[in-house]
């Protein structure tokens, strides 16, 4: 182990960084403008909460401003970079669960089996439960967890995807976006994916691709929304030096 990865294991490194970046996070809400999209979403969600929010890792960490006043658990890795986005989502007013994705040996390890009963107890107290859906490690393809946990529920999925208009886009596996202040900020959410209670293999099988192509669908827009009045602010037309009058003897320059 180096020397910065020792680091980040020590207990009061973790904690500032974690305060750090949530108030990083704050100046970037505060000084950025916001649009969401359906823009009576908080409204029309009401009837369907508790409710499960589906997100791509990498994208997520302007999140914990789309709660609007709601009681939300995010379910968050037991890595040592999940225990310092613990501390970030707790500081911004989030409840966290502590568990992996996982799959075969790994999920008793990384208490994916915790986390998914933890996860159903917070919908059945009320609580809307916000996880990323990809596999483990391989970006934008959605893993079955999240649609087991729709069934076993009850609770509809909804995609939730925001962005940015100023943004370093880093060269990582999930493709993370870390957001810069004096943005135009916008969420894009998708409509609710419903799971029913007896949904065989095959059921499934069909919601983690509608999930999938939900959550690429709602990326797409939100990066759209910000970047739409980039793409269409007129240029100022290049004059060239033969089309520029002389100015009248006496004039100032």
């Amino acid at each position: 182990m180096n020397l910065s990865r020792r680091f980040v294991t020590v207990p009061w490194a973790q904690k500032s960084i974690g305060v750090l970046a949530a108030e990083y996070l704050r100046l970037v809400w505060k000084t950025s403008s916001l649009a969401i999209e359906p823009a009576d979403f908080y409204d029309r969600v009401v009837p369907d909460l508790p409710a499960i929010v589906a997100m791509w890792h990498g994208q997520h960490f302007m999140m914990p401003f789309f709660r609007r006043g709601h009681r939300v658990k995010v379910l968050i890795s037991r890595h040592r970079d999940g225990e310092i986005n613990a501390i970030t989502a707790e500081r911004l007013g989030l409840k966290t669960i502590r568990a992996s994705g996982a799959t075969g040996r790994d999920i008793a390890r990384k208490g994916g089996v915790a986390g998914f009963m933890a996860m159903l107890d917070a919908l059945a107290e009320g609580y809307t439960v916000a996880l990323t859906a990809d596999v483990p490690k391989i970006s934008r393809v959605a893993g079955r967890g999240i649609v087991q946990l729709a069934r076993a529920s009850g609770r509809p999925i909804y995609p939730v995807a925001p962005a940015t208009s100023r943004r370093i886009e880093l060269d990582s596996w999930d493709r993370a976006a870390v957001n810069l202040p004096f943005s135009r900020f916008a969420i894009a959410v998708g409509e609710p994916i419903r799971v029913a209670a007896d949904a065989d293999d095959a059921a499934l099988e069909d919601a983690r691709r509608r999930v999938e192509a939900a959550l690429n669908a709602a990326t797409e827009r939100a990066y759209a929304m910000v970047d739409e009045a980039r793409k269409e602010k007129v240029k100022r037309p290049r004059i060239e030096r033969s089309e520029i009058q002389e100015l009248p003897s006496g004039s100032k320059r």
